[in-house]
């Protein structure tokens, strides 16, 4: 069943700019233009009107029990969608369907009453949702343990820090059922045990039919939680389908894909003044003339670097990440007795390893086993394609590997012999 519907939404706002002698919000600008009005004609002050379309002609349906991330770069119409679709605002043009409860946690103490208690306050929420005092009542105790706030739960929420104004809210948005949350990049306010708590919770709202919209700049997170995700751009909707999908796309636009990086002038090489990186290079091993890496391209990874040192015990400890963060895998040279000078390192990645997808490549050059030099990361990051043949594409398998293993399958008794 859909329960949200946008059917061309827009969202504009007028932007203001001052031109001339416009009139000066700061007591500094108001001084000078003041002086600057006495030697002047006194003309009339000029501001130019500019529309900026937050949004522009965004459609899409989400069904019940959808776990939707919303991703895109800053200024992208993320937390302007949940605006609207919160009701906060709303839309300049469009329609907007929406099928049940919404809860929405989009600002610290959103909803809240700063001079009530976190008591009443709890008690307020539940009457916007529309809940009965007896419901709510029969959440309050798990409301509480889940913030942890019992301590300040009399206490005016205006003292509240904001990470307490962020986990009550959280709380109070989880346990009193509604069916629809709304979730923005707040919970980046909370510490790591929490997010993890708040994802958690999320999750088991959506396996009882619960819908739920979640905008974060955590892509891990967004992975973790959502089965569908929104790719967001200038206020338009780019795509909309599954997760790791939407998420490759979404990282191949705002990452540089390259096979190497080379640098000629060591001064402007990353670094220190005990390494600096000269160069790092992916070189395939191409299969029938093809143009580009896929799952079936082995490939060499190649550094090179300067060292200052003399004497120095040295070795390389290499990360293979996904663009969200994950380690793929880690890899370290032996420990060498290196003088001043370049030097290099190869390995080769066989092929039918790593899946198709975005990847990045970091490394460190360590001392004697222990001490970190310099770490750099994300030396080098590249992409991976699906194998094809011809237009034929044989689709997107989940996770990061992708090994050829033997996997028979065979007929063992027919119908008349069971």
């Amino acid at each position: 069943m859909t329960v949200i519907e946008a059917q061309n939404v827009s969202k504009r706002y007028i932007i203001d700019h001052k031109k001339g002698n416009a009139k000066s919000d700061t007591f500094r600008e108001v001084i000078t233009n003041t002086f600057r009005n006495m030697f002047t004609k006194g003309e009339e002050d000029e501001v130019e009107h500019e529309d900026f379309w937050a949004l522009k002609d965004v459609s899409f349906k989400i069904e019940q029990g959808d776990r939707v991330g919303v991703v895109g770069s800053n200024g992208a119409g993320k937390s302007t969608l949940l605006k609207v679709l919160s009701r906060i605002t709303e839309p300049t043009q469009g329609k907007i369907t929406i099928k049940g409860r919404v809860a929405s946690l989009l600002e610290v103490g959103t909803g809240f009453h700063p001079e009530l208690s976190g008591r009443e306050n709890i008690f307020l929420n539940g009457a916007i949702l529309g809940m009965k005092r007896d419901e709510i009542k029969k959440h309050f105790d798990a409301i509480v343990d889940f913030a942890g706030v019992e301590k300040f739960l009399d206490t005016p929420v205006k003292r509240y820090s904001s990470g307490m104004y962020v986990r009550l809210g959280f709380a109070i948005s989880a346990h009193l059922e509604p069916e629809i949350m709304i979730v923005d990049e707040v919970l980046a306010v909370g510490d790591a045990d929490f997010q993890r708590k708040c994802l958690g919770k999320m999750k088991d709202a959506s396996t009882s039919g619960r819908t739920i919209l979640f905008v974060s700049h955590n892509l891990t997170a967004v992975q973790g939680l959502c089965n569908k995700a929104m790719y967001m751009q200038k206020g338009q909707l780019i795509q909309m389908g599954e997760t790791n999908l939407i998420m490759s796309n979404y990282l191949s636009q705002i990452q540089k894909t390259d096979l190497q990086v080379s640098y000629t002038n060591q001064n402007e090489a990353p670094g220190n003044d005990r390494v600096r990186l000269k160069s790092v290079k992916l070189v395939p091993n191409y299969l029938d003339n093809q143009n580009h890496l896929d799952v079936r391209t082995s490939f060499k990874i190649q550094i090179e670097f300067w060292n200052y040192m003399d004497q120095a015990n040295l070795n390389i400890s290499l990360h293979v990440n996904s663009l969200t963060g994950e380690c793929i895998f880690n890899i370290g040279t032996p420990s060498i007795k290196f003088e001043k000078g370049i030097i290099s390192a190869e390995c080769e990645i066989p092929s039918d390893f790593l899946n198709d997808g975005s990847y990045s490549l970091s490394f460190m050059i360590v001392k004697d086993t222990a001490s970190v030099i310099y770490n750099f990361e994300e030396a080098l990051i590249f992409e991976i394609e699906d194998y094809r043949e011809g237009t034929v594409w044989y689709g997107k398998w989940p996770g990061y590997v992708r090994p050829k293993i033997e996997f028979p399958i065979m007929q063992l008794e027919y119908e008349n012999a069971i």
